[in-house]
């Protein structure tokens, strides 16, 4: 079969489009027949390499896969052949305490594809049949490969560990970014009122199309300030953060007091400072989120069937571009999800 494959780690270079073996499946697996990988920050991150961690090589990145199923190993009972489908990103050993409470997210094996296991950035992927979910008919496999990563990690954030209420304010930062995206909309089919971050003008269009109340361009003004300004001086209820570094400062000081911070990501560096004073003095909540549950992601699946969440794709790119796109999701150009067909 043909793959995205890296033997090293470096830039977009070092993505080749080659021949590989296909996967063969085992007790309980399925095999898909990819056609849509969207990307996520996580393949360039993988790609690049992340300290402390060993990536096994050659790697097949690509997490968010939508498909059709091709073949069906031995004990598999409700998948079919033919059946299109959407793979639930995250795998864990469906053994352990957490996975029995349906915290899979929490299982100690958990991992995701395209990280130390081989992804979707090629024409199969093997997968544990809990992992394969219909695929919402409304969409295209496109549009499918779109959902899984950013709505579910979003979901998570937002209604699970931020307890998101109706009328409360809420920052999300990045809104060009897919889970920027995604949350704009969970937010608002929450009943919240959406201040959104983006460093363009074009973006925050965007963003307000798709629900955005306020939008503030962090290009030319500054995200605390305005977001005062924007919730009567008190501040928002809850900061959507997954940029890192480059942010904290400014979504610390956009916090109302007992205010709630939820983060998923470090793009742009992962040392921050806090003053601990300021979060006891406020009694702000600081909270890490990573990932979410397949029980949460089958909640966010039956909300895109019914047209209430939508993906947002930016860009399609051919499999054997893949290079194309991970510079083009480099450059923070998008506004959504970049996808390679295969």
């Amino acid at each position: 079969m043909k793959a995205i494959v890296f033997e090293k780690h470096g830039g977009p270079e070092v993505l080749r489009y080659t021949e590989v073996a296909e996967p063969k499946v085992g007790h309980g697996e399925v095999l898909v027949r990819v056609r849509a990988c969207a990307l996520n920050h996580l393949d360039l991150w993988v790609r690049n390499g992340l300290p402390g961690v060993q990536i096994p090589l050659p790697h097949i990145p690509g997490s968010d896969i939508a498909g059709e199923v091709a073949k069906v190993g031995d004990g598999v009972t409700r998948t079919k052949v033919g059946q299109k489908v959407v793979l639930a990103p995250g795998l864990s050993c469906n053994a352990c305490d957490a996975c029995i409470s349906g915290l899979d997210n929490q299982c100690r094996r958990y991992t995701i594809f395209g990280y130390l296991v081989d992804g979707g950035s090629a024409e199969y992927v093997r997968a544990p049949e809990v992992n394969v979910l219909p695929m919402p008919s409304r969409l295209s496999f496109e549009e499918a490969a779109a959902v899984p990563l950013v709505f579910l990690t979003a979901w998570h954030m937002l209604m699970t560990r931020a307890g998101l209420r109706a009328g409360e304010d809420v920052l999300v930062l990045g809104a060009g970014s897919g889970i920027g995206s995604a949350a704009i909309q969970i937010a608002k089919l929450a009943g919240a009122r959406v201040i959104a971050t983006a460093g363009s003008d074009a973006k925050l269009k965007s963003a307000r199309e798709l629900g955005a109340d306020e939008t503030i361009n962090h290009s030319k003004q500054d995200i605390a300030e305005e977001a005062r300004k924007l919730s009567g001086r008190r501040g928002v209820d809850v900061v959507f953060e997954h940029v890192g570094a480059a942010t904290w400062e400014k979504s610390l000081g956009s916090l109302a007091p007992a205010g709630r911070l939820v983060t998923c990501g470090a793009t742009t560096g992962p040392e921050v400072k806090i003053d601990i004073r300021r979060l006891f003095v406020n009694q702000w909540s600081l909270l890490g989120s990573y990932m979410g549950t397949r029980g949460e992601l089958i909640a966010v699946l039956k909300l895109v069937e019914q047209g209430k969440l939508r993906p947002v794709v930016d860009k399609v790119f051919p499999l054997a571009e893949a290079a194309s796109a991970h510079a083009h999701l480099e450059r923070r150009e998008q506004f959504g999800k970049v996808v390679l067909k295969v």
